[in-house]
């Protein structure tokens, strides 16, 4: 059994462990993972955007390499004034505001989709200062939302991003489970009182790149 974390602008500064550098062909094209007691995929490598990710060679590769259970840490906004940035939350369920990739490309297939389950449980054990439980929103990015798509969103969800509703369903289809870490690092679009740019948001993974360094070793010490 082999643990797969999956780390974007939360864990840009951050240290991360000792891997080996190795590049996966998947019939859906190359990805870059860092291998050894555990396999990490930075999904943002080289500056990728969002809404340029291949999501389907990133998770196909994390299944070449063994991976059956993934940890996706995610940056988020918060839609719910009660949420407030600098939280963390492990959401128990998600949706989508844009298409999701899917790797059923010549047949009908179906999955009952599931995030988090007994490996988010685990993982709130790990990290026990995280809120267990709310629904993550995906938008297709790379733009913020608007404050229109923010009030309409948050009648649904309470946390926005912009990739783990596309990683949880890939993960489901090619058998994997997932469970996914949000760092709160803002309030969406109007909801707080300063503009929000990306700036602030790397600025805000920067100044917590301590905390989420100690919670990604502590997960891969007690679940790798």
């Amino acid at each position: 059994m082999t643990l797969g974390i999956i780390g974007g602008t939360s864990l840009l500064f951050s240290e991360l462990p000792a891997l080996s550098t190795r590049r996966v062909h998947t019939p859906f094209g190359n990805a870059e993972l860092l291998c050894g007691d555990v396999v990490m995929l930075m999904r943002h490598q080289n500056g990728l955007p969002p809404h340029r990710i291949n999501f389907r060679a990133n998770l196909a590769a994390l299944a070449i390499a063994g991976v059956d259970r993934i940890v996706a840490f995610g940056s988020s906004g918060s839609l719910k004034s009660h949420i407030t940035p600098g939280s963390i939350l492990i959401p128990t369920d998600y949706l989508s505001a844009t298409d999701i990739p899917s790797v059923h490309d010549h047949g009908i297939e179906h999955v009952r989709p599931e995030l988090s389950g007994e490996l988010g449980d685990a993982l709130a054990r790990i990290v026990p200062e995280a809120c267990h439980g709310g629904v993550y929103v995906q938008t297709l990015g790379p733009r913020i939302e608007t404050v229109a798509e923010v009030q309409a969103l948050a009648q649904y969800a309470d946390i926005v991003g912009m990739t783990l509703a596309s990683e949880a369903t890939l993960a489901c289809e090619l058998g994997m489970t997932f469970a996914a870490l949000c760092t709160v690092d803002n309030y969406a679009n109007g909801l707080g009182a300063e503009v929000l740019t990306y700036g602030h948001i790397l600025d805000t993974s920067r100044s917590n790149r301590h905390r989420t360094g100690e919670i990604l070793s502590a997960i891969i010490n007690k679940m790798g």
